[in-house]
């Protein structure tokens, strides 16, 4: 059972719990009696429970970082926070947008459900938009046929692999994200099973060609040699949108990462 889905589920039990005291038991119990435990505790914790739901559901939810596939920006570990009604007000637990606010931009690091298993909840980078061409060409990304311009930030150092990897500076339009490649790695990309939509791409030994389909983002993780993202899996439509990431609010190895990342 999923986290949201096991929340609203107590808020439910503890909530109904709250209104059979206020309405019913409470008016047949004398002054000096204690309430049951269960109505208690359930009294006690609604009001909590209420807040954390709404608060989780609507504005903000923390996640964990539990690989490296977005390295150089996020590492494993970081605790972040997702921004849930920037890309519109969705229903709880049944993720119906109900309020349209603003779309996935290129650049923006985004909270989805993984298309080929929705139980888990991935982490990439926003490359493409619907009707865009993405083509990533022997490690150099183009969109809509414009190449996309990056410069070199000398070596990035891996504490986990122990190795240096040449580090980048790729830009969409006037902003800007690191990203790390791996010289031995090439450019070839394996696509796995068959997805949705799988007849909009090209593969080839220099990588992939792809159309993205109305209502869907081809996303990608700024670890570009070490992320299992569009490129292998497919396309992610907007019903699996949960949320843009916008703060590092911890990570126990290195308690100096606070604050907002790009």
């Amino acid at each position: 059972m999923n986290f949201a889905l096991f929340l609203f589920l107590l808020l439910s039990v503890t909530g109904l719990v709250w209104l059979l005291d206020k309405f019913v038991l409470r008016k047949n119990r004398s002054k000096e009696a204690k309430q049951p435990w269960w109505v208690e505790y359930s009294v006690s914790f609604f009001p909590v429970i209420l807040v954390v739901f709404l608060l989780r559901s609507f504005l903000v939810e923390p996640f964990k970082i539990p690989s490296g596939s977005m390295i150089p920006t996020l590492l494993i570990g970081d605790f972040i926070l997702v921004n849930k009604y920037t890309y519109g007000i969705r229903l709880p637990v049944l993720n119906v947008k109900i309020v349209d606010v603003n779309s996935p931009q290129r650049g923006d690091v985004m909270v989805f459900r993984y298309p080929v298993d929705p139980s888990l909840d991935y982490i990439k980078r926003v490359v493409g938009l619907p009707g865009d061409r993405i083509e990533y060409r022997d490690k150099q990304l183009w969109i809509n046929g414009v190449q996309v311009p990056r410069k070199p930030l000398g070596d990035y150092e891996s504490r986990e692999r122990l190795q240096f990897y040449p580090r980048y500076l790729e830009m969409f339009g006037d902003a800007g994200h690191e990203i790390i490649l791996e010289k031995e790695v090439p450019g070839f990309v394996s696509r796995g099973a068959d997805f949705g939509q799988s007849a909009n791409c090209d593969y080839n030994s220099g990588g992939l060609v792809c159309t993205v389909p109305p209502g869907h983002y081809f996303m990608m993780g700024d670890n570009r040699d070490n992320s299992s993202d569009s490129r292998v899996w497919g396309f992610v439509p907007d019903a699996n949108i949960v949320g843009k990431a916008f703060f590092i609010w911890l990570n126990l190895s290195e308690l100096g990462r606070f604050g907002t990342f790009r």
